[in-house]
């Protein structure tokens, strides 16, 4: 199965769901209307029970170059209080602004080329990524006189260290796959005729082998617990645990592992997501 809408391609293989940046011309550089259809396209993908995992990439030779002049010229021109907490933004996407860190669904980014600003941006909220090795990644915002939008100074921290986010934030420069490796921004590495496919397999593995009520409830724990006192996150994970062993996902493992099978878990993430 497969669509295209306002610059974003759809294509669904198994349980694995693939979103494309395609506007290849514009290095696919993002307006308004593709931001909306790719957070459209990552909500309908959290609400469908077959789409166990979900890989973001982008057409031909880059993944994002980042906003594009009209959105740039849009957000500029957006004066009022609202828009400056962040609701105006919510309100013209449809969605919140930090929609994927709300998803239970497995993210994963497969960065084939070039990742700047907003494409960088929208790498940092997946939750594992791929790289080509002849990528790029970059912040730009300094060098616009900008800051570090769309939540990059909370991310970035968490995912590099601090130092290493300092640095990558203030100098708005390149940083390459083998950097980018080294210091934890991605999590895995692969030729860029072969990094999609290593990201859509990946993707294959979680969403056959793994539980997605146990994939959306270790995704909350690990963001909730960057905020969160060390005892507090231990005493949350027993309660959850507990839960655990009482859903059906618990047993059925068992099972499968008894008769040497993949387990057949069940496809509701939502109750476990908010658990």
């Amino acid at each position: 199965m497969s669509s295209s809408t306002a610059g974003i391609e759809i294509e669904t293989k198994g349980l694995v769901r693939t979103i494309t940046f395609a506007r290849p011309e514009r290095r696919n550089g993002m307006d308004l209307s593709m931001f909306a259809a790719y957070y459209d396209a990552l909500a309908e993908a959290e609400a469908d029970d077959e789409v166990r995992a979900i890989v973001v990439t982008g057409a031909r030779s880059s993944f994002c170059s980042g906003a594009t002049p009209d959105l740039l010229a849009h957000l500029a021109g957006s004066e009022t209080q609202q828009s400056r907490t962040g609701e105006g933004l919510s309100s013209v996407l449809g969605h919140p602004a930090h929609l994927p860190l709300t998803m239970g669904t497995p993210l994963i980014a497969a960065i084939n080329g070039s990742a700047a600003g907003l494409g960088l941006v929208h790498a940092l909220f997946a939750d594992v990524r791929f790289m080509a090795h002849e990528a790029q990644v970059s912040a730009v915002f300094s060098r616009f006189g900008l800051i570090a939008e769309y939540g990059a100074a909370w991310l970035l921290p968490r995912i590099v260290g601090v130092g290493s986010a300092m640095d990558m934030l203030l100098s708005s420069r390149a940083v390459g796959a083998e950097e980018a490796l080294r210091i934890g921004l991605v999590q895995h590495t692969a030729p860029r005729g072969e990094v999609l496919g290593a990201a859509q397999e990946y993707a294959r593995e979680l969403a056959e082998s793994c539980s997605p009520s146990s994939m959306a409830i270790i995704k909350r724990q690990i963001l909730d617990g960057l905020l969160m006192p060390a005892a507090d996150a231990v005493a949350e994970s027993v309660s959850l645990m507990q839960d655990s062993f009482e859903r059906p996902d618990f047993p059925e493992a068992m099972a499968a592992l008894r008769e040497r099978r993949k387990p057949a878990f069940s496809s509701s993430t939502t109750s476990a997501a908010t658990a």
